[in-house]
């Protein structure tokens, strides 16, 4: 009952405003101070935030985000839609396949959901509507891109649930490649089944010379030396995704001054950026262990899994039910405050039935996302809404069936878990 009690006061500390991590680090004091006492619950709070940053491998989490801001910085995002556009633009739906192309590809660089959507709607979106698209498609297609840069590594939110779970970072990273490509061709099938319907959901864009297409693709080279920089360094086994993060973002950073994009105050921007969101980041990993401190002492993971192997429930229906609770937290809560708080619960049950860490993760990340742009939050969806003045409304509606596109590979992971777990393989035999 002290468990539930703790609980309702988080949600309800959430639901008034309160800052995550502070409603984090007030939920936990008063559960260990119930339990322990003031004095016991004190000594927590000087030692388990400092030993929760300890690690190493959070570092990788300030580059990634710097290098997705140097990255805003250089232009590349839209010379990768370019790119893609010339290539296959006069194609049905050819601008709308570019826009998932160019996203996915900027995912695979920045790890930023929210910097790709707020990009790609100033560039794609816009386009998208000239030629005739329905704004619904237009818009709401660019924010459920815009989620695959926490899918597709490297991801901040996979780094940070590695971390939480204490997985092999790399393999987490790595493991995302594949699914996010199945949901990347997803969008694509979902909206040419519209256009199957409708013709006017999907209209030919213009045509590019080869010559065109050659310019537009040199332009947006340079991404390829990035992606093997980070990406390949992982996976081969070359470097640890902190030292990939570093050489991403000098190779981000030489890419800014090769482009002459460099300017001083827009760099501050991006330090300051960098700056304010991995302090909240680390705010809530340092909180949420003084509120996993007094999950433990509670012994609620235990008691969960002893009740849950007593009930004997199958597998399947067991973790179907623990992913309808991430795609419920996921219309409330954001993904990192969602993955601090029930990871370290849900996990063990996890392990119990089977699965594996890394599998988990991809699951948690590809179901929490889903929050991103559906409502009441949806941050993708406002974000998108904002940069070319349309009604959230009807980002919101255009976004439906692509999110279903998100469930249903999330269900075939649950079903297959290989779909996820190949690619880590191939690598871990690699290594």
């Amino acid at each position: 009952m002290l468990v539930v009690g703790i609980l309702i006061v988080l949600v309800a500390l959430i639901v008034f405003r309160v800052p995550v991590s502070f409603a984090i680090l007030a939920s936990g004091l008063l559960g260990l101070t119930i339990l322990e006492g003031f004095p016991a619950a004190l000594h927590t709070l000087e030692t388990s935030p400092f030993a929760a940053v300890r690690s190493n491998s959070l570092s990788a989490i300030p580059l990634f985000i710097l290098m997705a801001q140097l990255l805003l910085m250089s232009g590349l995002l839209d010379s990768l839609f370019d790119a893609a556009r010339s290539l296959i633009g006069r194609l049905p739906g050819g601008t709308a396949i570019a826009s998932v192309g160019a996203g996915t590809a900027f995912a695979a660089v920045s790890g930023s959901s929210t910097a790709a959507a707020a990009t790609l709607a100033q560039t794609s979106s816009v386009r998208m509507m000239k030629e005739g698209y329905a704004r619904g498609t237009a818009t709401g297609l660019v924010a459920v891109v815009g989620t695959l840069a926490a899918m597709i590594p490297p991801s901040i939110i996979l780094v940070f649930y590695a971390i939480t779970a204490e997985a092999p970072v790399g393999q987490v990273l790595i493991a995302g490649f594949f699914p996010g490509l199945l949901v990347a061709c997803g969008l694509i099938v979902t909206m040419y089944l519209g256009f199957l319907r409708d013709r006017s959901v999907a209209p030919a864009g213009s045509s590019s010379t080869l010559r065109e297409k050659l310019t537009h693709v040199w332009k947006a080279s340079p991404l390829l030396v990035i992606f093997c920089a980070v990406v390949g360094s992982i996976f081969f086994g070359i470097a640890t995704p902190t030292e990939a993060a570093t050489l991403g973002t000098i190779a981000a950073l030489i890419l800014v001054v090769a482009k002459g994009k460099w300017d001083r105050d827009q760099f501050g921007v991006a330090v300051l950026e960098t700056v304010k969101t991995s302090a909240m980041i680390f705010a809530i990993i340092m909180t949420a262990h003084v509120l996993g401190d007094f999950l433990t002492l509670s012994r609620v993971t235990p008691r969960l899994v002893a009740s849950i192997s007593e009930a004997a429930w199958p597998p399947l229906v067991v973790m179907a039910l623990i992913g309808l609770v991430y795609v419920v937290l996921g219309f409330f809560m954001d993904q990192i405050a969602i993955i601090a708080l029930t990871v370290p619960m849900t996990l063990p049950i996890v392990e119990e039935l089977g699965y594996d860490p890394i599998w988990f993760g991809i699951f948690v990340v590809l179901l929490a996302e889903t929050g991103m742009v559906t409502p009441p939050m949806g941050i993708n969806v406002f974000v998108v809404s904002k940069a070319v003045k349309i009604s959230p409304v009807v980002v919101f509606r255009g976004a439906f069936p692509y999110v279903l596109v998100m469930l249903l590979i999330a269900a075939a992971a649950l079903l297959w878990p290989d779909l996820v777990m190949w690619v880590p393989n191939l690598s871990s035999a690699s290594g």
